[in-house]
């Protein structure tokens, strides 16, 4: 009865690992209720690395070649089995392949913004994204941390796990580099290379390398952005003066448009050569701030004058020349200055 159970079993004399896809990282042949024959073959293909397994304890690994299984090219193994001399009875044993590839284009990002403490702005959110590349090193830790007795472990076994720890180390990193949100996004690849440092040992604790990581991007949510965007144009502009002169310019046309005119933003001709001064010098102050001159509080209120002063032909000639050059700044039509025109050219007579 044994001879029979001897001549049923069936004999493993090749033992080897063809990928069929990119994403496996390790990989179990299939013993069944197969022994390992004595001299049988093993090959490890170039990018890959196989392990020998006794009773759940890993004994021989074995890079890129071709092997001969002996006492001799199984040390540990024949120690785990009390193999005191040469052995040539077939063995069992369970083999796991693991490809050593590089895992590139991996992407990672933040789901949800992330709060940090940023010098400029306080608390503020931010996304990031990337990606990153990634090989297996060292089969034996990563056998016992991760893929264990399974038949088949991919990368998308993994992925989510990366991909956290990546997330979760990124307000360490801005904490601890302590360079404000803005000169930090102008600075992605040293961002990258602090974050990948973070991040070495704890792959290293998986039998991976982190070969590179990348950062492609990083910003504020819509509603931060919108506000960063209004204090970067404010600072364009020369400063909140500036950009004061600016709006109060940007505001003069939907005046304009309003029933009775520049002349109704004031009461009187008087009134009105005062505002259309004012005009000018926004105008002017607007689009060159720096030789913009500041205005006193006496020029900002000029001093009310009695409603019946004369008024100068040289002072109707310069409102003239003021209104006319609002035309050409599109501020006036023409319409409203030749009325305007009209009614100080009276006053000539």
């Amino acid at each position: 009865m044994a001879l029979m159970d001897f001549i049923k079993k069936q004999f493993i004399d090749i033992i080897q690992w063809t990928e069929d896809d990119g994403d496996t990282m390790a990989w179990r042949f299939p013993m069944a209720e197969f022994e390992i024959q004595h001299g049988a073959s093993l090959t490890v293909r170039e990018s890959q690395m196989a392990v020998f397994v006794n009773e759940g304890k890993v004994a021989d690994v074995f890079g890129p070649g071709m092997y001969k299984l002996t006492t001799q090219t199984l040390p540990v193994l024949t120690y785990l089995k009390n193999w005191d001399k040469l052995f040539e009875s077939p063995f069992k044993s369970d083999v796991y392949f693991f490809s050593t590839r590089q895992k590139i284009d991996r992407k990672w990002g933040t789901p949800n913004p992330v709060t940090i403490r940023d010098k400029d702005f306080g608390m503020v959110r931010l996304r990031a994204f990337g990606i990153y590349a990634f090989h297996l090193t060292d089969p034996k830790a990563f056998h016992t941390t991760l893929s264990g007795t399974m038949e088949r472990y991919g990368s998308e076994d993994l992925e989510g796990q990366l991909r956290n720890t990546i997330v979760g180390h990124i307000s360490d990193i801005f904490g601890e580099s302590g360079v404000p949100f803005i000169d930090m996004a102008g600075n992605q690849e040293e961002f990258g290379k602090a974050l990948k440092a973070k991040l070495d040992p704890m792959f290293g604790q998986y039998g991976l390398s982190l070969d590179s990581l990348n950062v492609q991007n990083i910003s504020l949510p819509e509603e931060l952005q919108a506000m960063l965007d209004k204090r970067i144009g404010v600072n364009m502009m020369g400063g909140m003066q500036a950009y004061t002169q600016f709006q109060t310019a940007e505001a003069i046309p939907l005046a304009a448009q309003n029933e009775g005119g520049l002349a109704g933003l004031g009461a009187g001709m008087g009134v009105g050569f005062g505002m259309g001064q004012q005009i000018a010098g926004a105008m002017s102050g607007a689009l060159n701030p720096a030789a913009a001159p500041a205005a006193s509080p006496a020029a900002a209120a000029p001093a009310p004058t009695p409603a019946a002063a004369p008024v100068s032909a040289d002072e109707i000639v310069a409102s003239i020349e003021k209104l006319h050059g609002l035309v050409g700044k599109g501020i006036l039509s023409q319409a409203e200055f030749d009325a305007k025109k009209a009614e100080l050219l009276k006053k000539l007579g």
